[in-house]
Parts: structure tokens; C-alpha cells; sequence
């Protein structure tokens, strides 16, 4: 299990006791994945210092603002995570499409940050990095590279970003302000799909062993903090909703692949509800759908290879998005003349209007495909899709005046808004959908083998026991292990709340 990234040995003492001798020195505290998952754990005394930082800040108490009960000014806590249900007059489906909010999240406005400390904590509290000394590399496509960049500078080390070239702009804005050094934001070349050389410029950077690789493709902690916190954050939401109608039925969990790892909270839906888990993926670069190729705009959702971390075999169907639908739509989301159009022709609440600032590219995409699902199977009114909007349509501005200028040159207005909508909303149709037979499971598990055996070195033994449900439920012990890691770590450092310094 040490070879893929989730092990709970002491990896080497000395490392430890340095990096507890740092985080003593800056005064901080890390909590445990059990407090993410449910911050009531959180002590009254780290609680009440919360008060007094900003959700923004560069501040080790931001660390337990990493969860899904931000309310909407992200300093306080609220019972049930910040979603909104999606109603017939958006999505022209009787069923009920509840989407978890995000951009809640602290740093970022991206649930990603969530993922970031997961993989990068274990390591410091076994020895396995060295805070003073090494720099975490953070490769991805879309908010995990941000995510890792903040986290790295809280924890006081540094944070090597490493993504497309052709991301948007408002991504590069945000890490040139969180970066040590200029140099540590590294471009590669393309956009989107481009994730080999993602690859191949961390096998640069590795090469030099102050440079730690955490890659959330192969990063199980990954899989496993959205399995434990995204998966009880999306059952509050249902319980919460059923709460007020007992016949509701948690019918799917819909995620765009990315990484794979916020499809991991689909493991504890399924197991909880029976719910089916739906991979979704961009039309124009259709892999799980029929191992195809191709570049698209969908930021956040990288491709052309099946992940590591992928629990494919629990992945019941998958769904193709084109990214024409998740362009147009978010301009429509943004303008005066969509939001008109929504509220005055067809009577979209107000507090569903107010929600559309919080669904970037992806979050689109995943709220298309649960339309695309709700259609093909059919559901009515008592059933209840959860998806997540990842990040919020601020990080997205200038694709979107490149969107105005290439289609909607003439101008945007409530006739453009009305073909939008009926075209990628309301129109939406079942195709490019797949139900997962075991054959298809076999095919799109076997498609990881070339990136993973043959480009990475994950040795055949470890790639293949992942066949095995049983691989999965064990990982499960991980957690609780990392956690009594974290509280011994926490003890030897003897601060008790965040920024204070132990005597």
C-alpha cells in the first residue's frame, strides 16, 4: 500500500520531528479528516478563533474551514451544506437535481483544496516530506494545483503549481498572488486534455528529490477524503431534503471524471442509498465512452487516460457532455438577458438565480449530464439526483468574453437566451450515455493500463488489485490510521489552537 501513496508508517523519524519542530514554531494545528467531515468536532476554542480570520487568509485556522458547511460568507458554519435544487422550469425534468455548492470552500472556492491536504498531511505527519526542506508539486488542469498551493504556503512550504498553458486566465491570476517564487507556477504546453505533459514536466521536477510529486490522479488520499467527506456532505443534503417528503429516493451521484476523486463519494452513496455513481466526461474527448481523443473547453475535468484512483468497476454509467453546452450555458448564466429570460419567461426562482454565480465550467456540465440521466431513466418528481458545483463562474470571465465573441458575436439577448436553454437544457437528449455493462467496466479499467504500467511504473500487481472490491473497502482503514497520526502529530507540536505559539 506504501507504493500508492497510502501508507501509515513512520516513514522517518527525523523528518517528523523537524517538520513538528516547524509547524510548533508557526503555530499550527492540523485537523483531522474525521473534524472535515464533520466540523461540530471541531473544539469551541479553535472555533471561536475562527471569528476572527478571513476566509482568504494565509492563516493555519483556515485549515478547518476545509469543508462542506461554509455558510455564505465563509466565516461561519451552517447545519447542512450550501446546495440548491435545480426545478423543472431550468432543467425540464420532474426530478429533483440537488447541487452541492463549492465555492464555499476557503482560498480557493473550489472543493479541491479538500483534496489537496489529504494528500499532502499524510506525508508530513509519517515523515514522508519534509515542510522546511522539500516542495510539494502540484500537477493538475484545473482548482487541485491552487488547492495544493495554498495549503503548501499555510503549512509554511512551497507549492509548485503545474498546469495547461491555455487555462483561464483567472486561474493564473490567483496563483501568481499564492506563490513563493514566481517560478513555482510551471505551464505546459495545450489546454484541458493535455495531461501527459503535465506528466512529463513533473518527471522533470521530480528528478531533483526536493521536489515532491502529489499527484491526485494516483493519489488515493484523493479517492478516499471525498469518499469520508463529500459522501457524508452529499447524504446530509438528501436526508435534509427528505426530511420534509419521506418518499424521496437518492436515485444517482453524478461527477465529472477529473481526477476521479470526487467520484469516490459515490462509493458511500452507493452503499448507503443504492444510488448509481455516473462518470461524466467531455463529448469531445470521449475515453470511457468509446477510448476516444480529442481537446475541449471543460476546465477542471482533464483526460484522455482513466485515472488510477478511478473505482471503475463501481462506476455505473457514464455520460458525455460537448463543451458547446457548457460554454453557451454559462454565458447565459452570467448575462442580464439569460437571467431575464430564466426569471420572467420561465419563472426560475429567485434563490435558484441566486445560485448561478456558483457553477463554473464543470459544475454546468455535471448539472447537464444529471439532465441527460434524470431523461434516459426516466424519474419522476420523488427522485433526487446530487451533483457538485466544483468552483463559481468568477474563475471563468475571460472564457467567457471568448465564448460572446466567437458565438455570439451580434450580441447576447433573451433570443440567443431561449436557444441556449431549449438547445443544451431543455433539448437535451439521452444520447452519448452508457449504461456500464461488466464488459464496459473490463474495457475502461484496462484503458488505464497504458498510462500506468507502461508511461508510470505502477507495477502489474498494484494495477490489477484494483479489480478487487475488496482493495477499495480496505483503503477505508487509512483513514482512521492518518487521524491518530495527525493527533499524535498535533501533541508533540503542543499548540492548541492555531496561530499560537507551544511554550
Amino acid at each position: 500500500m506504501t507504493s500508492l501513496g497510502v501508507g501509515t508508517e513512520l516513514v522517518d523519524r527525523v523528518v517528523r520531528d523537524r517538520a513538528v519542530e516547524h509547524f510548533r514554531a508557526a503555530g499550527i494545528v492540523l485537523p483531522t479528516l474525521a473534524e472535515l467531515a464533520d466540523p461540530a468536532r471541531i473544539p469551541a476554542p479553535v472555533t471561536d478563533a475562527l471569528a476572527h480570520v478571513g476566509p482568504d487568509d494565509v492563516d493555519p485556522l483556515n485549515l478547518f474551514r476545509i469543508h462542506w458547511y461554509n455558510d455564505a460568507a465563509r466565516t461561519g458554519r451552517q447545519a447542512v451544506p450550501a446546495h440548491v435544487v435545480l426545478p423543472r422550469e431550468l432543467t425540464g425534468v420532474d426530478a429533483r437535481i440537488a447541487v452541492v455548492l463549492g465555492d464555499r470552500f476557503p482560498m480557493i472556492r473550489a472543493h479541491k483544496v479538500l483534496a489537496a491536504y489529504a494528500c499532502l498531511v499524510p506525508r508530513i505527519v509519517t515523515g514522508a516530506f519534509d515542510p522546511g526542506e522539500q516542495r510539494a508539486v502540484w500537477p493538475s488542469t484545473g482548482n487541485y494545483c491552487r488547492g495544493g498551493v495554498a495549503i503548501s504556503r499555510i503549512l509554511g512550504c512551497r507549492g509548485v503549481a503545474v498546469l495547461p498553458e491555455g487555462m483561464s486566465q483567472e486561474r493564473f491570476a490567483w496563483l501568481r498572488r499564492w506563490v513563493t517564487a514566481p517560478e513555482d507556477v510551471v505551464t505546459t504546453p495545450g489546454t484541458e486534455s493535455n495531461v501527459r505533459e503535465i506528466y512529463e514536466a513533473c518527471d522533470e521536477l521530480g528528478a531533483d528529490p526536493r521536489n515532491v510529486v502529489i499527484n491526485q490522479f494516483s493519489e488515493f488520499g484523493n479517492h478516499l477524503v471525498h469518499r469520508l467527506c463529500t459522501g457524508a456532505a452529499l447524504a446530509a443534503v438528501f436526508e435534509h431534503l427528505r426530511a420534509t417528503d419521506e418518499h424521496l429516493r437518492l436515485r444517482a451521484f453524478v461527477s465529472a471524471s477529473g481526477s476521479a476523486g470526487t467520484l469516490g463519494a459515490g462509493d458511500h452513496l452507493k452503499e448507503e442509498y443504492g444510488a448509481a455513481v455516473v462518470a461524466v466526461e467531455a463529448l469531445e474527448c470521449p475515453t470511457m465512452l468509446r477510448n476516444g481523443f480529442g481537446s475541449h473547453n471543460i476546465q477542471g475535468i482533464g483526460d484522455k487516460h482513466i485515472p488510477l484512483i478511478h473505482h471503475v468497476h463501481n462506476t455505473d454509467v457514464v455520460v458525455d457532455v460537448t463543451d458547446r453546452a457548457t460554454d453557451q450555458l454559462s454565458v447565459m448564466f452570467s448575462d442580464p438577458a439569460g437571467l431575464a429570460h430564466l426569471a420572467g419567461r420561465r419563472g426560475v426562482p429567485d434563490d435558484v438565480l441566486a445560485a448561478l454565480p456558483s457553477f463554473g465550467l464543470s459544475s454546468i456540465c455535471n448539472v447537464v449530464a444529471a439532465v441527460k440521466l434524470a431523461k434516459h431513466l426516466d424519474l419522476g418528481p420523488e427522485d433526487v439526483v446530487v451533483t457538485v458545483a466544483t468552483d463559481g463562474a468568477p474563475m471563468y470571465a475571460s472564457e467567457r468574453e471568448r465564448i460572446r465573441a466567437r458565438d455570439f458575436a451580434d450580441g447576447f439577448d433573451e433570443v440567443a437566451a431561449a436557444e441556449v436553454l431549449g438547445r443544451w437544457m431543455l433539448g437535451a437528449d439521452t444520447s452519448d450515455l452508457l449504461e456500464t455493462t461488466s464488459r464496459d467496466r473490463d474495457r475502461i479499467f484496462d484503458l488505464g493500463y497504458y498510462t500506468w504500467v507502461e508511461q508510470r511504473g505502477t507495477s502489474i500487481e498494484d494495477f490489477v488489485a484494483r479489480r478487487d472490491p475488496g482493495f477499495w473497502t480496505d483503503l477505508r482503514s487509512r483513514l482512521a490510521s492518518w487521524d491518530e497520526l495527525i493527533a499524535d502529530f498535533n501533541a508533540r507540536t503542543g499548540v492548541l489552537v492555531p496561530g499560537a505559539r507551544a511554550g
